[in-house]
């Protein structure tokens, strides 16, 4: 086993016309490629957008049955080249990848795309995880959008919406001759939620007879001067079709009054509460405007503020952008109209849609307040607590909720009772209308910074490292994106920059002089061959450097779901693996390669380690790391074990411990290890306060705990234990008469202890 199996989602699209598909939103999106009569799909694997390209890795039938080719591409650039099938055939395409690095990777292809334009629907589908749940830097497809001119889709977070979104972006690709992206926050690709299905349709025009009957167009290659030409048609033909399409097909939408699902005052809110008509009526005077993925959140501000119920009836007029580039000046101005104040939720900064829908106002002259990052943050993620501070202040302002009243402090009396009962006086205080108990948050949660998986690989590298270190010293590391990363934090703290994907080795190129000491480079190999190889190792060649190189070869591109690249070992029908990493490196003209093949193995690690950094060979030095990914062997080897379990057979797993008796309480393994699994509990000893090391249940038995304490030289208190299941009658007889002799041991002991301790032994 590689690759994650999604046998079950894959049945799902199979559903035919009337069906209801149930399940996740980015599944959903994948359902929808296949209904809107997609010719070609390629992505590079990321969160929150992977489901999509696993899925369609295991569903090679149902696309070869209705004749969609499917690339696992090489990096999100790869991915955005493809898409140059759609210039000049009536191909629709589909290219995938995570947003905002991904798109700057594909920032070239998708420019030229944008520039020469496109004859077949181009729908770049692209995860939007802004927030603290990103793990990117915090920037927004929106300014992409605007730069290159490309369409942005930002639908409604739920499957009827997100459906609608992908039928309708590939209609507006082809309708305005651009390219479109559809934009999908990270709880929109996990929403779940169901729809009605269609049928599946197969590519009106193939990719086989585009190949046999190529078409040519100069004007659509980015050249001058036809580059000239195109940047005037944006304006002039593609811009204006774009919102004629969007006004026509409605893909921006208005709910309450004036628009739908308008919630009438006195009616029930779904939470036992009612419209205030006074709210209601009031609340016609004013609008918000809000990005389609953040309906959501809004919708259910308004249902806490009983503006809303759970049905999506408002009281309060909503315009829904699910339609954010570009902007449609007549629709603004349609909502704007007669209003005196709009508020508008943009999450992210800068500001791109409230300075355009500013300056649509005014050149109108349009008299309406527009409220946006004065009563929401500026930066920083657009949670529900979040909005439902700035909404409520918008509608407090003009006069839609009643300001609240002043908070009334506890007077010495009501304290007293609520510190020698709380809950009588918090009844004592409420009854009265004068006293107002204020709420204290709770205690600040402190920080869990992410680190590596029990068992991980990884770890052992960063722990010789640091074991190098007490010799050598320490050295600058320029680290790269990928699990290992997670060594900056601690117990490591190795690591002084980042420059993207691939980008270790090229982020160490101007500290290629002589010194004393060399840079340490690290990358994975999914980042190896994504760029790691040319911008990395061969630039390191050309200009002779003489740092290393460290190449984290975990077989797989396991930051992102466990996908198979060239250098995976395990076996896969529809692509091809097992390409070494050594051999493409000296490929490239590295004559120091070292291979480690199994990191737990702390000495040959470090001992590497020091010779990458110490050896008087000229040149840059490569050492690659190789141990499987844990999490994908224990999704390996789990199933199989609980089968072999169920079958009765004999399983032995490994497990590590340590002696209570015998740990000293130094924890010097602990902050060279981080393992999840090696925490701390109270010392057997009564005369010793320290508490010591202790293995817990998760312990997958990778053996580095251990190794640390040798390594180390620390305490030998770790053990390893074999846990027999189903156990034969040979482990039965070995289990009786090891437990005898140790037996017979311990009491020999205790009897010497016994006779010493009356002085009958000197």
């Amino acid at each position: 086993m590689a690759e994650r199996s999604f046998t079950e989602e894959v049945k799902k699209l199979r559903l035919g016309e009337g069906e209801v598909f149930r399940g996740e939103g980015i599944l959903a999106v994948t359902k929808a490629l296949l209904e809107s009569g997609v010719a070609y799909v390629a992505g590079y694997q990321g969160a929150p957008i992977s489901h999509l390209m696993d899925v369609l890795a295991d569903a090679q039938d149902i696309l070869a049955d209705h004749g969609i080719h499917f690339e696992n591409s090489a990096s999100e650039a790869t991915a955005a080249a493809t898409l140059a099938a759609s210039v000049n055939y009536p191909l629709r395409g589909a290219a995938t990848f995570k947003s905002t690095v991904g798109t700057n990777v594909a920032s070239d292809a998708l420019a030229n795309l944008a520039s020469g334009g496109v004859t077949g629907g181009a729908l770049i589908i692209v995860g939007e995880d802004y927030g603290e749940g990103s793990s990117i830097m915090q920037e927004r497809s929106h300014a992409f959008a605007m730069k290159s001119q490309i369409w942005l889709l930002d639908p409604r977070p739920n499957l009827p919406s997100i459906v609608q979104a992908v039928k309708d972006g590939f209609d507006l690709s082809e309708a305005s001759h651009t390219p479109v992206m559809l934009q999908l926050r990270i709880r929109a690709c996990h929403v779940h939620g169901q729809f009605t299905a269609s049928a599946n349709r197969r590519p009106d025009f193939t990719l086989r007879e585009a190949m046999e009957q190529p078409r040519r167009d100069t004007g659509r290659i980015v050249l001058p001067p036809a580059s000239f030409v195109h940047e005037q048609e944006k304006v002039r033909e593609r811009w204006p079709a774009a919102v004629r399409f969007i006004r026509e097909r409605g893909l921006n939408e208005r709910f309450g009054p004036g628009g739908r699902d308008v919630l009438a005052a006195g009616a029930p809110t779904g939470i036992g509460t009612q419209v205030d008509e006074a709210a209601a009526a009031t609340a016609q005077g004013i609008g918000i405007i809000v990005q389609g993925g953040h309906y959501n959140t809004l919708l259910r501000v308004l249902l806490n503020l009983g503006l809303a119920d759970l049905f999506g009836r408002t009281a309060v007029p909503i315009y829904v952008m699910n339609v954010t580039y570009p902007v449609v000046d007549e629709e603004v101005l349609e909502f704007c109209a007669n209003r005196r104040a709009v508020l508008l939720v943009e999450e992210g900064q800068p500001n791109f849609l409230e300075q355009n829908i500013a300056a649509v106002l005014r050149a109108a002259g349009i008299d309406c307040a527009l409220h946006g990052k004065d009563l929401l943050p500026v930066a920083g993620e657009y949670t529900a607590g979040v909005v439902l501070a700035g909404v409520r202040g918008f509608l407090q302002r003009h006069g839609v909720l009643a300001a609240p009243a002043p908070t009334v402090p506890l007077t010495a009396s009501v304290a007293s009772a609520v510190a020698a009962a709380p809950a009588a006086g918090v009844s004592a205080a409420m009854s009265s209308p004068s006293r107002v108990i204020p709420i204290h948050p709770a205690p600040v949660v402190h920080n869990r910074p992410p680190g590596f998986c029990t068992g991980c690989p990884e770890r052992p590298i960063f722990t010789a490292m640091k074991l190098v270190e007490r010799e050598l010293g320490p050295h600058h590391v320029s680290a790269d994106i990928g699990c290992h990363l997670f060594s900056i934090l601690p117990p490591f703290n190795v690591g002084n920059t980042t420059m993207g994907y691939g980008l270790g080795a090229a982020g160490a190129a101007a500290l290629n002089v002589k010194a004393d000491k060399r840079v340490i480079s690290v990358m994975g190999d999914g980042g190896f061959w994504h760029n790691g190889l040319t911008s990395g190792i061969a630039n390191a060649v050309f200009n002779r450097s003489d740092n290393l190189t460290l190449i984290v070869d975990n077989s797989y591109t396991s930051a992102t779901g466990g996908q198979d690249i060239l250098s995976s070992k395990a076996t896969n029908p529809t692509r091809s693996t097992g390409h070494a990493i050594t051999q493409a490196v000296r490929g490239v003209g590295v004559n120091w390669v070292r291979t480690v093949t199994r990191t737990y193995d702390l000495k040959a690690m470090t001992a590497a380690l020091k010779e990458a950094l110490t050896s008087q060979e000229p040149g840059p030095k490569v050492l690659v790391a190789q141990s499987e990914c844990m999490l994908n062997k224990q999704r390996r080897e789990k199933p199989l074990q609980r089968q072999r379990l169920a079958a009765g057979e004999r399983v032995v797993r490994e497990r590590f411990g340590v002696d209570a008796d015998t740990c000293t309480g130094d924890h010097s393994c602990i902050r060279l290890s981080g393992c999840p699994s090696l925490t701390v509990k109270p010392n057997p000893d009564p005369l010793r306060t320290d508490p010591v090391a202790s293995v817990v249940d998760s312990c997958v038995g990778c053996g580095l705990c251990g190794e640390v304490s040798h390594a180390a030289v620390l305490c030998p208190s770790f053990y390893k234990a074999r846990i027999v299941s189903n156990p034969t009658a040979w482990d039965r007889l070995r289990e009786r008469v090891r437990g005898a002799v140790i037996g017979w041991l311990q009491r020999r002991d205790a009897a010497r202890r016994a006779r010493w301790a009356f002085g009958e032994v000197s």
